[in-house]
């Protein structure tokens, strides 16, 4: 059989059979982001006479290695190379005629690890199941991220925007329907769909979209100033994008590295983030889709794990730490939630049984994560569906937690990484039914389970038997009131106690 070939706006491309399904890997984008385009929105890619091999994976995004205690668990493959801005393509049908729906997908990594040539991540179900499924990798941490006096923020995100352009003018040669796109995400991913849903520039391109353990945010901008700023005391440069460009490449991941060890989700130290930007981004993403003006009649889906908080606490110890800490653990997730002290109280009181971390990471992933997507669908009813990731790792510790739910979602249980966080023998029926939602939900807008509505439907996947359940942990949302006091008491004590919690935490972890 002839390999597969496509044309793209910048030349044709060559892929491989593999199963059965054509794939076609490290497809250009935009030009390499670096020499006179470093920290700079992408432009395209130079044209190719003739025809590109597309048989490989291209080069990953620069991006500093996970830690020991979470490489056990996350697998990030690095392929060097300056050519980052590429993505992938899975297609049952190549040639333009297909009209097939398309999936573009948007890894996590706190937008500064991950990319697309994670294995778990192979989209080769997907297009065994009719989806062309499009996988992007796009600028991370301070190449992506840094806010700069001197360039446009948001260049990764910009990137990302400039794939989904790329998607609609040319998912056609690959046998896609431009008008039947979703875009979806996990974690960085899905804050970044978010993202990209309430942008001006991005409507019409999106049909429907998956929003996964991630919500739409937009951290203040003096947030990410702080991880540029304690980056550029160390390099002792100026913080400007043409002072950067100057520095090592690899010194500024390491430096990138150090700086960003506290910036866990549970600590909500400096980080980088997708800001506001006037532009791209013109007000908080979350609020733009709430009012309803942003993304109209695009579908939503939307899930999290059961137990997101123990990817982020169990590796390194980090889950018994907080534990032992007690009282300062409780100030700091009531900082870093803006609450008083009736929040925590109530979450211990419908949790008798729970120790202090898993009341704070409780606390944290609702105030991220499942409290902005119930608003999202409150705002949305009739075409959000919301749904519950819940079946525990065999991997001691982790219950259903973060990421866990990916090797289901892309059928990939029998890939060794997918074991990194599932452990041995996990459930295939259970992939079956995790990604057949996602399958259904593309081709038709419905995975399956009744739409949101007043009677707050959930769908529970990995506890027993598939179920929709109507209200699930209502009450803990409860203690979430507009009359509840929007800032913690004295904040003063608290901020000291959020700085003692990071300081104990990172003992813990250089330990």
């Amino acid at each position: 059989m002839k390999e597969p070939l496509a044309d793209t706006p910048y030349g044709a491309v060559r892929g491989r059979w593999e199963q059965g399904i054509a794939v076609f890997r490290g497809i250009p984008y935009a030009a390499p982001p670096f020499g006179e385009h470093r920290f700079r929105p992408p432009v395209p890619p130079e044209p190719w006479d003739g025809v590109r091999d597309a048989g490989a994976f291209g080069p990953t995004a620069p991006k500093p290695p996970y830690s020991e205690a979470f490489a056990q668990y996350l697998s990030d493959p690095v392929i060097p190379g300056d050519d980052c801005l590429n993505l992938n393509v899975w297609t049952p049908e190549p040639g333009p005629g297909a009209r097939l729906p398309v999936l573009v997908w948007l890894h996590g990594g706190a937008l500064t690890r991950g990319s697309s040539a994670v294995p778990v991540y192979d989209g080769h179900a997907f297009a065994r199941d009719g989806v062309v499924f499009v996988s992007v990798n796009y600028r991370l941490g301070i190449e992506g991220y840094g806010l700069f006096p001197d360039t446009p923020p948001n260049p990764g995100l910009r990137d990302q925007l400039a794939a989904l352009r790329w998607v609609h003018d040319t998912v056609a040669a690959f046998g896609g329907d431009p008008d039947r796109v979703t875009l979806c995400g996990q974690s960085a991913g899905a804050i970044s769909a978010g993202a990209l849903l309430a942008a001006p520039q991005a409507q019409g391109l999106v049909r429907r979209a998956v929003l996964q353990s991630g919500a739409p945010e937009a951290p203040e901008r003096d947030k990410v100033r702080r991880m540029v700023r304690r980056m550029a005391n160390r390099l002792k440069i100026p913080a400007t994008a043409q002072a950067f460009a100057e520095a090592d490449r690899e010194l500024l991941l390491r430096t990138q590295a150090e700086v960003g060890r506290l910036s866990s989700p549970v600590l909500g130290g400096p980080a980088f983030g997708i800001v506001v930007d006037g532009d791209l981004v013109p007000r908080d993403p979350l609020q733009a889709l709430l009012d309803g003006e942003a993304a109209r009649g695009v579908d939503l889906l939307m899930g999290w794990t059961r137990d997101e908080y123990r990817l982020w606490l169990v590796p390194g110890g980090l889950l018994d730490h907080v534990d032992r800490l007690g009282p300062v653990a409780f100030a700091g997730a009531m900082a870093r939630c803006r609450v008083g002290h009736e929040v925590p109280r109530g979450y211990r009181a419908l949790r008798p049984e729970s120790g202090p971390a898993e009341i704070v990471g409780q606390m944290v992933t609702d105030h991220l994560l499942r409290l902005p997507l119930h608003r999202l669908a409150e705002a949305r009813p009739g075409s959000s569906h919301l749904y519950e990731f819940a079946w525990p790792s065999n991997r001691p510790g982790l219950g259903a937690c973060h990421a866990l739910e990916l090797g289901f979602v892309f059928d990939t249980g029998d890939v060794p990484e997918s074991a990194l966080l599932a452990g041995e023998g996990a459930p295939r029926e259970l992939g079956a039914e995790m990604h057949g939602a996602w399958v259904r939900f593309a081709t038709t807008g419905d995975p399956g389970w009744q739409s949101w509505d007043d009677t707050h439907p959930v769908r529970v996947l990995g506890d027993g038997e598939p179920r929709t359940v109507s209200g699930p942990r209502d009450e803990e949302f409860a203690l979430w009131t507009p009359e509840a006091p929007p800032h913690p008491d004295r904040p003063a004590e608290l901020a000291l106690a959020v700085r003692r919690l990071r300081r104990s935490m990172a003992a813990v972890r250089r330990h």
